[in-house]
């Protein structure tokens, strides 16, 4: 078939680059990563000529994401970066049906961080002169309407049908909560209004809901805490998400603070305790005490009956995470010492969130096997969402095969108690956690995976026209990030 999208091969299917959420400035890339993708676009050439297939063709297959990851794994470990490995067999990389029983699945997934912005929205009518929000997104230099005569036309490239392909037709993504940015009332990138109408899109598919909705509270802001009452009545609220970073006045908060209390007294009296708090990356060093984990053993104990979701996990970005160290007060540490020092054990009321974290991690076996082991431990593999903060990272299938092979290396298993990463964990991370707190009911469960309008268009899709993008959307430089962060995104 012909490609649209990187017709002569240039891209790899597992991404390595220094995309952000745009919560934290780009990190640059080390030489071993620039190392891995010259292994994997090097091995990708060769492959298909063995295989009588254009490079673009190679890597669109199963074959060419087990290159990607086989590239990296040859990097890492001529670096000494041995603590985890993704578990591909060599022979995959030539080998079709060996390689889709490695890096493809069949696993529910549910991933409960997701965004998307709406080009249409209210929140572009108050961008000052001239701004061109998001425009460094690839998609927008790219589609038909990025070349429309308007300011913000380009925007429309990144709606709600780009939004579909991404997460429901390139990922093997089944369900997800679209989350918020914090961000004043009056300037929010995509209100819960317009979310529930994105939901609605997906819905009409079918009639079965893909999409769920949190409702974003600023408790420190004015409006924000008697406004759970309406978003309660008016739209079905998964959960509650707040940043104790942020402040209108770039002060935050505590979630033991009187701001945090009043937030989860309100989400008691509405009958929806699922607190989604943001932990772990910064606003800047004003930010920085209220970012870190120290309050979620506290809270926790002081009300079993709430579930806390701890997005991000408390992870630091630019750290490179190693075992356990009780003396360190930010990252996945301080939120493993918060819940030792209260007693909250594996198991209870606490979830670690993978997003960003996991994409972040996954460019060092390193780091990505000392986070992932510390959150098995300290929260309990039934405690542990999986998340991928796209759209920012493009389609989140490559972190979902990064997923679906990574396993911690048996060394680090045997001196730090880790565990090791068995299928029925993945299955749980990926997806049947989630259901312990965010409701769906039977029907959706027995209905969308096999039978909807997106399942059958996505098996369709695959088998005849396959085109992913393997393109990222977030800012990359120092300078997209800025440009992000000036119009508060």
């Amino acid at each position: 078939m012909a490609f649209t999208h990187d017709p002569g091969g240039k891209r790899l299917p597992i991404k390595l680059d220094t995309t952000t959420n745009g919560e934290f400035e780009p990190i640059p890339l080390a030489p071993v990563h620039h190392e891995a993708v010259q292994r994997g676009l090097d091995s990708a050439g060769d492959h298909a000529r063995h295989l009588g297939l254009s490079r673009r063709g190679f890597l669109v297959t199963a074959c060419g994401t087990a290159t990607a990851l086989i590239g990296m794994n040859e990097a890492y470990a001529r670096q000494g970066l041995t603590g985890g490995f993704f578990d591909v067999p060599a022979e995959a990389a030539l080998d079709l049906q060996l390689a889709e029983a490695t890096v493809d699945g069949s696993e529910f997934i549910f991933d409960v961080q997701g965004h998307f912005v709406n080009p249409t929205g209210a929140w572009t009518k108050t961008l000052p002169p001239g701004a061109t929000p998001l425009r460094q997104m690839p998609k927008t230099k790219t589609c038909a309407a990025g070349q429309g005569p308007g300011q913000l036309d380009y925007l429309e490239c990144i709606g709600p049908d780009e939004f579909v392909k991404d997460v429901f037709m390139d990922s093997d993504t089944d369900l997800m909560v679209l989350s918020f940015v914090p961000s004043r009332r009056e300037a929010e990138p995509l209100t819960i209004e317009e979310a529930h109408a994105t939901a609605r899109i997906v819905e009409r598919l079918n009639g079965t809901h893909r999409l769920y909705i949190h409702g974003r509270v600023n408790p420190n802001q004015p409006g924000d805490l008697d406004g759970m009452d309406e978003l309660a009545a008016r739209y079905p609220v998964a959960a509650w998400k707040t940043y104790t970073q942020w402040g209108p006045d770039g002060k935050g908060f505590f979630l033991d603070d009187a701001p945090g209390i009043a937030l989860i007294e309100k989400a008691r009296k509405l009958g929806i305790k699922n607190i989604a708090v943001h932990k772990g990356l910064s606003f800047g060093p004003q930010s920085y005490e209220h970012s870190t984990c120290v309050d979620i053993g506290r809270v926790a104990k002081r009300y079993p009956d709430v579930n806390f979701l701890i997005y991000h996990s408390g992870f630091v970005a630019g750290a490179d995470e190693g075992p356990h160290d009780p003396k360190r007060i930010d990252g996945v540490d301080a939120l493993v010492t918060s819940l030792q020092r209260n007693d909250v054990k594996p198991g209870s009321n606490v979830y670690a969130e993978l997003g960003s974290t996991w994409r972040f991690a996954m460019r060092d076996p390193n780091t990505a096997a000392h986070t992932l082991g510390k959150l098995l431990k300290a929260c309990g593999p039934k405690n542990v969402l999986w998340g991928t903060d796209s759209i920012w990272y493009g389609s989140p299938q490559d972190q979902i095969q990064a997923f679906r092979t990574f396993q911690i290396a048996p060394e680090l298993r045997d001196k730090h108690g880790y565990p090791e990463i068995t299928p029925a964990m993945r299955a749980d991370i990926f997806g049947l956690n989630a259901l312990k707190i965010y409701p769906v009911p039977a029907d959706v469960l027995q209905k969308h995976t096999k039978q909807d309008k997106v399942a059958i268009a996505r098996e369709e899709y695959r088998a005849e026209r396959r085109d992913p993008t393997f393109v990222t959307h977030g800012p990359k430089t120092r300078r997209e990030f800025l440009n992000l962060k000036a119009w508060g995104g």
